[in-house]
């Protein structure tokens, strides 16, 4: 894989998951004042960055699969680590909304 194209999705890596986190502690927010509608907003907002962020870890993983080496470095695994933190701070972000939901409906 070219040297651009790989630090282009690595960075894509980052940046989206980086957002989809930002967005679900929006998220989290909003629920706490008790609009729940935002919340939701920005809890779709959250998943879509984080197939954003699929979208670059794929480009990477085909190029693997193709044969071409993708080399192992540290701001590869910083990336990787960005989106595996995303998807469960989504998780528990969706979970925590629902608690505030049902706090707040009592």
């Amino acid at each position: 894989m070219e040297q651009e194209a790989l630090l282009q999705s690595i960075m894509g890596l980052i940046m989206h998951s980086g957002n989809a986190k930002s967005e679900c502690m929006e998220a989290i927010q909003f629920a706490k004042a008790g609009d729940f509608q935002a919340a939701q907003d920005k809890m779709k907002l959250a998943q879509e960055a984080i197939i954003e962020a699929h979208h670059a870890q794929t480009a990477l993983l085909q190029q693997e699969a193709q044969g071409q080496k993708v080399e192992v470095s540290l701001l590869l695994i910083h990336a990787q680590d960005h989106l595996m933190n995303a998807i469960t701070f989504r998780d528990l972000a969706q979970e925590l909304v629902e608690v505030h939901e049902q706090i707040k409906g009592k």
